[in-house]
């Protein structure tokens, strides 16, 4: 795959609780030179973000984030809120205590409130599979294809570790066909990102493949 293929899956993140208006707007002008999926910031940056961009790249943010645990209405209410500062995408962390309970009708419960808030946008479902075990990260794969969302992405990137390309491929072969597949956290190289979108991710949740080809750019590559 050529880079502008891989960098055309990317969703070219930015969630440093210590970064300024400065930093994400820099984001978006690397967005918009490297043909990105989309931006991703946090809630209180979408508004920024949005009218910078305006159009030319969506504009996803995060929901319940970075634990999962608020209650499903306010993660709904924080959904709608962003998407009328202009976000057009959703990422949303399940309840991984509910997971470990195996509650998965508290869980279905919880997405389907911010997927009515959500209605006519994309709506991913944060799983966190590092904290999950094989069985359970198969149960999700159903619930998230019961709940009418748009994909499974593996990681926050917050938890010890993220996206496997193990995971990503069970992710694939256990979700319904609808439901596409985001790998996210820990994604380093370009051989690995290419590796995640053949196992069958079709969003990549990075801020480090935009820099990496700068670097190559920047190399006469």
């Amino acid at each position: 795959m050529t880079p502008q293929e891989i960098l055309s899956h990317v969703d070219h993140t930015l969630l440093g609780v210590t970064a300024t208006a400065a930093d994400y707007l820099r984001l978006c002008d690397e967005g918009l030179t490297h043909g990105v999926a989309s931006v991703c910031v946090p809630p209180s940056r979408v508004a920024l973000c949005a009218g910078y961009l305006a159009g030319k790249v969506p504009v996803c943010t995060v929901v319940g984030f970075p634990n999962g645990y608020a209650d499903p209405a306010a993660k709904a209410h924080e959904a709608q809120a962003a998407i009328q500062a202009g976000a057009t995408e959703i990422d949303m962390v399940i309840d991984i205590g509910r997971a470990k309970e195996h509650d998965y009708d508290a869980i279905l419960h919880d997405i389907q409130a911010v997927r009515a808030a959500t209605k006519g946008y994309i709506l991913k479902v944060i799983i966190e599979t590092a904290l999950l075990t094989e069985a359970e990260k198969i149960a999700l794969c159903q619930t998230v294809g019961a709940s009418g969302a748009d994909f499974i992405k593996t990681s926050t990137g917050f938890a010890p570790t993220g996206a496997t390309f193990e995971d990503v491929a069970l992710l694939r072969a256990h979700s319904p066909a609808h439901v596409q597949v985001k790998a996210a956290g820990g994604i380093a190289t370009m051989d690995d990102a290419e590796q995640f979108i053949k196992l069958g991710a079709t969003r990549l949740g990075t801020s480090r493949i935009v820099k990496l080809v700068q670097g190559m750019e920047g190399a006469g590559y």
